[in-house]
């Protein structure tokens, strides 16, 4: 997502659901981790062969720039397998002697688990392990901020004494975690009065009868399920017990509703890809839709005055992972350890950054960044100046503030995370409905 975005290109793929015979292949999407100073151990600079390292994972951290540091930092080859969240977790979990590293989303570690794709991580090699925030390791990064509903992180992050996953700490974890975020709906300004963060600004918006035919969402059931279901209990349609765990009347009761939208014209757009967001919104095909934080920064820099909204209701929430694959050994384990471990290094930690996503050891990234690149990014001050992206075009203009506040505002407020349900395999099947429709 974003750093340099492809330009927009009809996707045959959007009307089409990610793959649906799986229980065990899921998403979503995203990050990275912050890390030590300028100086980084190269293990292998004088070996006579480099190192190869496969890494398969998707766009928003398999980014060229990101590749190209990386081996110029760790004198290793890096070959970056880059595909769409539900392509990602078929062929990492039922091929895990395709890759040595994998990265997705922690709400798909126990898919992973399950088939046996990943071997544990050992704290004792993973450098500033003890530095990395509450977030991951609690749920919270302070303690009384609500726990989000699902798949909170910690909640899958240590290898239990029976090879499972848990909250008990243990000196291995089942991932590295990095980059991570809070997602909501973004919309157009010029069309959409702007509301006011956590006080007006609804999920509620998404099936708001004023923006009928000019709505988007995004075609994930782990993402655009939860945002629908969010939008739904927010007009008062549907209500939910646990949100985070959707029983079979409940998702009955909130695909009659969304199909009923659907026929009814509500929605102009199911997309597939950041790319293809960023085009549904520019060509004004769109005013208001599921959104990612690259998707708001590409449009704010073509001029469009995007907005990414606070929800009153909480935001969907989501956190990077990175895993080693099962037949991960030898060197190449090595080489897979110095790589998470360079992602705890300050300089992928700015990079990711600037395209408004978190890492979990912030007072690391913030020894690369501008004083007012922090206070904008990490801090919710007003931009003092014009600040560039990843690109190094202005993402972030003079005076503006992050919508939402600060980083501790902002994941103090989570209504859920990005799940997969016990009625995963049913949710599925409803929406591959709604998309016919």
């Amino acid at each position: 997502m974003p750093h340099r975005v492809e330009p927009p290109a009809k996707d045959s793929s959007a009307n089409v659901p990610p793959q649906t015979n799986r229980r065990r292949f899921i998403k979503k999407s995203a990050a990275a981790v912050v890390g030590a100073g300028s100086v980084f151990h190269v293990p292998y600079a004088f070996a006579r062969t480099r190192p190869r390292l496969r890494v398969l994972g998707m766009h928003v951290t398999l980014q060229e720039e990101l590749r190209h540091r990386a081996e110029h930092d760790l004198g290793i080859d890096l070959v970056f397998d880059v595909r769409g969240a539900a392509a990602v977790l078929q062929k990492a979990s039922t091929q895990p002697e395709s890759f040595d590293v994998y990265e997705q989303s922690s709400n798909s570690i126990s898919i992973m688990q399950q088939a046996g794709a990943i071997q544990p991580l050992e704290t004792a090699r993973i450098t500033h392990w003890d530095r990395i925030n509450a977030l991951t390791k609690t749920g919270r990064l302070t303690p009384d901020a609500p726990l989000g509903r699902g798949d909170a992180p910690h909640k899958m992050l240590y290898v239990q004494p029976d090879g499972r996953s848990g909250s008990a700490p243990s000196d291995r974890v089942a991932f590295l975690p990095y980059v991570h975020n809070v997602d909501a709906f973004g919309y157009n300004a010029q069309v959409v009065p702007q509301g006011r963060a956590y006080e007006t600004e609804s999920w509620g918006w998404l099936l708001d009868e004023r923006w009928a035919g000019r709505v988007g969402l995004v075609n994930e059931p782990t993402i655009g399920l939860f945002d629908a279901a969010l939008a739904a209990q927010a007009k008062g349609l549907v209500t939910f017990n646990d949100i985070g765990a959707m029983s079979r009347p409940e998702l009955d009761a909130l695909f009659e509703v969304l199909i009923d939208f659907k026929l009814r014209g509500h929605f102009n757009g199911i997309w597939s890809s950041v790319p293809q967001s960023i085009d549904f919104m520019q060509r004004g095909q769109v005013v208001i839709e599921s959104m990612f934080s690259p998707a708001i920064s590409s449009l704010r820099s073509q001029g469009v005055p995007a907005v990414y909204a606070a929800p009153k209701e909480g935001y969907r929430a989501w956190h990077g992972v990175m895993c080693l694959s099962a037949a991960a050994k030898g060197a190449t384990l090595d080489a897979a350890y110095d790589y998470m471990n360079w992602w705890l290094t300050a300089w992928p930690g700015a990079f990711i950054t600037r395209q408004g996503y978190y890492m979990p050891i912030p007072e690391l990234v913030r020894t690369q960044l501008a004083p007012e690149e922090w206070d904008y990014w990490y801090d919710g001050k007003p931009a003092v100046r014009d600040l560039p992206g990843t690109d190094g075009r202005t993402v972030v203009t003079a005076g503006s503030v992050r919508n939402g506040g600060s980083y501790t505002t902002r994941l103090s407020n989570i209504a859920v995370w990005n799940t997969v349900m016990d009625t995963y395999e049913y949710s599925l099947q409803r929406w591959y409905e709604f998309l016919t429709a």
